[in-house]
């Protein structure tokens, strides 16, 4: 089952051919995890979409609270028996009408959730390589770092990654610095310093970027550094990993010939569960 502005209904709803989200990419939207009737750092998430709302200058209804949409997550997830654990996607559409000029700016909601595997984040030990996907680039600005419906980019590189025997790919910018990976941020250890790419680089604004560069902070010894990453550096890294909420923590184990460790990985995986226990 899905809500549907604000109704739960089959999951087969049939959304029309004039679709603005599908004519245009002309939505937003948040995939958040649900463990335990629990939403995991939901004002984080709620904030970021009010956020890019307001980017791509849609209207927001006074409806969309922090409560009615917490509400209306944890009821279709509740009614579809996933209470436990679920990977929840929430997505804003302008509603149809218009052409590159929408002739109305309201906008519609659907809610859709499914199982997860794992109700703590699983460290995973299995082999996953990386390369640079090179066929396009992130730009560097602002509608880079939202989740708009348009993310054809990531979709090409991971179907490239899939053609190549990879795990996943490393998105660059026009300045062929490393932005991110097809699925989440990038991060970086050196020595005792971790570094992750700047907003202003073109990166997702994560979820999960945000709670590791606080929990990096707590780590005796470690600094925590947000600057430019480029092909050569990832070379010289002695761990790489990717974020993002549903898996948590993703450890790089070999990019190109170079075979990185795991260990500090690891200990974030840990404190990650410490907070979803608390």
């Amino acid at each position: 089952m899905i809500n549907f502005n604000g109704v739960v209904q089959s999951s087969d709803l049939q959304v029309s051919i004039f679709n603005r989200s599908f004519l245009y990419g002309d939505g937003v939207f948040e995939t958040l995890k649900v463990v335990n009737n629990k939403i995991l750092f939901f004002e984080d998430h709620y904030f970021r979409l009010m956020a890019s709302m307001r980017i791509i200058r849609m209207e927001i209804p006074m409806t969309f609270t922090l409560e009615f949409f917490e509400q209306q997550i944890l009821d279709l997830v509740k009614r579809n028996n996933l209470e436990n654990s679920a990977r929840v996607r929430f997505t804003v559409f302008r509603n149809q009408g218009g052409y590159y000029l929408p002739s109305v700016n309201s906008v519609s909601f659907v809610i859709q959730a499914s199982a997860l595997t794992h109700k703590k984040y699983h460290f995973d030990l299995s082999p996953f390589e990386v390369d640079l996907y090179k066929d396009f680039v992130v730009s560097k600005q602002l509608l880079s770092t939202l989740k708009t419906a348009n993310r054809i980019i990531h979709i090409t590189a991971s179907i490239f990654a899939q053609e190549n025997q990879l795990n996943s790919c490393l998105l660059i910018n026009e300045a062929k610095n490393v932005v991110e990976a097809t699925n989440g941020n990038l991060f970086m250890l050196m020595g005792n310093t971790l570094i992750t790419p700047p907003i202003s680089e073109g990166c997702l604004n994560g979820i999960m970027r945000k709670q590791i560069m606080v929990l990096a902070k707590q780590i005796n010894n470690i600094d925590m550094v947000e600057m430019e990453i480029s092909p050569f550096d990832l070379q010289k890294a002695d761990e790489l990993f990717i974020t993002n909420v549903i898996v948590g923590i993703q450890p790089i184990k070999k990019y190109r010939k170079k075979e990185f460790r795991v260990q500090f990985s690891k200990q974030l995986v840990e404190k990650l569960n410490l907070i979803i226990e608390a």
